[in-house]
């Protein structure tokens, strides 16, 4: 760290919850992970960390908990309310009362075989020695604090019956159990739609407030951070590049790293918006008419997902579709896919009518070379046994007949527009950032160049740089060879930027359609201007 960096952090830490003084780590190879990161955290104070993927953000966060990668070898200190987490006799006390961490990916951080109940309450039950009822009672009061809508139901459902959405806040809702005065949050937001996020930013502020606890919040969205930071701590490459005030980093950042990432956040105005590639009237890529589903769910009968949902996407256009989580966006996104099949209504691709599902296996092949997705849980669409480069050069060898060889050289070209390198092909999901592992995924779906590509929050876990570069290499293939896109995305700032034009769903029914621009500037349904008015804006 520069000196001005250095006194800047020494001055926030005289009085500090959390104390972090010339961190290093070094793996057992010799690799130097973190260089003398230094930040502190003061009670209620909300202190951001940013940075791309891989600049060490997570890493930093997981040593305030003790979850440092095995045989690592640490250097400087960790303090938490004046106890090390590096030290073993400590850490138990510091997990249990001191401080609390809400993870990236919620579905790695539930047992899917346990019920919500379940996870909620076992801390409770077991380290504070609460009754069953007791702690049933206060999850409840927990789930209700994160705004789901029916806590005494969700206790006893499993993680499967939860959209991504809906069980972040159940992370969230757990990690509060034990009243931390700390809380490390590692992208919370990232799955949650603009409505929901701007209700739990909220609950964490009025947290923060009550309880005069200090938060450590790691994000890729510096509109977030802005709106709900005090200060700014911007990581790259393992270390500090700058730090100060959240709105005088963003608005008039030194560094020139911090610089690029301002330059590249979205924003719900100005001129980069989608431009189409249409092929023009009557070329529909994508024809849904009357499409309605509905799934039977434990203890509430029949739950309508789309009601009556009737779209058309011409050949090299792109529609969003945007929503809440529940409103159905995903549902619509699967029936289109075929991984879904719909009660009612019709859907044609290319002119193919595809409403029931493909049988034989040469007609699934044709479905997949013509139709892609990338999903929102970018962990659960890779298969863990094997490393990224063969995942996407699979794909390559199945559905374009490329040799091993040849497939392993695409795979990389491909791996490397997404922003990856040789070290990434070689590696397996779980060695990798939830970024970069949205990045394999997005690079999968088009290694074979489909003619549809369903994107369901797809560049969500992605920071603000990598989302730029993927969303441009999205739109020179949409230019170069007439992809036709269906994205799903909360962020209406980067549908602004990918599609021209948008639908807006609630609880399953499309309530607004139109022109992107004219959505986002002049929105005609209360519930889309609820939507805009939620996007976070540094104050």
């Amino acid at each position: 760290m520069t000196a001005a960096l250095l006194d800047t952090a020494a001055a926030h830490s005289a009085s500090a919850l959390l104390d972090i003084r010339e961190l290093t780590l070094d793996l057992p190879n010799g690799t130097r992970l973190l260089h003398g990161i230094t930040l502190s955290v003061a009670p209620g104070e909300t202190v951001g960390l940013v940075g791309e993927s891989g600049s060490g953000k997570s890493l930093t966060a997981r040593t305030v908990l003790g979850l440092t990668p095995e045989r690592a070898e640490i250097g400087g200190s960790v303090s938490v309310d004046g106890r090390s987490p590096l030290a073993p006799a400590s850490l138990r006390a510091i997990r249990r009362a001191d401080a609390a961490m809400v993870f990236q990916d919620p579905r790695a951080g539930i047992n899917p075989m346990r019920t919500i109940g379940d996870h909620l309450t076992e801390a409770l039950r077991l380290n504070e020695g609460w009754s069953r009822g007791r702690a049933r009672a206060r999850a409840a009061e927990l789930l209700a604090d994160v705004r789901l809508p029916s806590p005494a139901e969700h206790l006893d459902q499993h993680p499967h019956e939860l959209s991504g959405g809906m069980l972040q806040r159940v992370m969230i809702a757990g990690a509060l159990t034990t009243a931390p005065r700390l809380l490390v949050c590692d992208e919370p937001t990232t799955a949650l739609d603009v409505t929901t996020q701007a209700e739990i930013v909220q609950v964490l502020r009025e947290l923060c407030a009550e309880r005069g606890m200090g938060m450590l919040f790691i994000t890729h969205d510096l509109n977030l951070a802005g709106s709900l930071c005090d200060r700014l701590v911007v990581m790259k490459d393992g270390a500090v590049v700058e730090e100060g005030p959240a709105l005088d980093v963003l608005r008039a950042p030194q560094a020139e790293y911090t610089r690029r990432l301002v330059a590249a956040t979205p924003r719900l105005s100005g001129s980069d918006s989608a431009v189409g590639s249409a092929s023009g009237p009557g070329s529909a890529m994508v024809e849904v008419a009357g499409v309605s589903k509905t799934y039977r769910v434990r203890g509430r009968g029949e739950v309508r997902a789309v009601a009556d949902a009737t779209l058309e996407i011409p050949v090299g256009g792109a529609l969003a579709v945007v929503g809440e989580s529940g409103s159905g966006k995903s549902t619509l996104a699967r029936m289109i896919v075929g991984l879904e099949q719909a009660n009612a209504g019709t859907i044609r691709i290319g002119g193919r009518d595809i409403a029931g599902h493909a049988t034989g296996r040469e007609a699934r092949v044709a479905r997949a070379k013509s139709v892609q997705m990338v999903f929102q849980d970018p962990y659960l669409s890779l298969d863990p046994r094997i490393p990224a480069g063969q995942a996407v050069g699979d794909v390559l060898r199945l559905h374009a007949g490329l040799d091993k060889a040849a497939a392993a050289d695409r795979a990389l070209e491909l791996l490397t527009a997404v922003g990856l390198g040789e070290e990434h092909a070689l590696a397996r999901p779980k060695t990798l950032s939830g970024g970069q592992r949205q990045r394999v995924a997005i690079a999968r779906a088009l290694a074979i160049e489909p003619d549809l590509l369903v994107m369901d929050e797809a560049t969500s876990a992605l920071d603000v740089s990598v989302q730029a570069q993927v969303l441009d290499m999205v739109a020179d293939i949409r230019r170069r060879q007439g992809l036709t896109l269906l994205f799903i995305s909360h962020d209406l700032a980067v549908v602004r930027r990918v599609c021209e034009q948008t639908l807006v769903m609630r609880r399953g029914e499309i309530v607004e359609r139109g022109a992107t621009t004219e959505i986002l500037t002049n929105p005609q349904h209360e519930y889309t201007r609820l939507l805009l008015d939620s996007v976070p804006v540094p104050a």
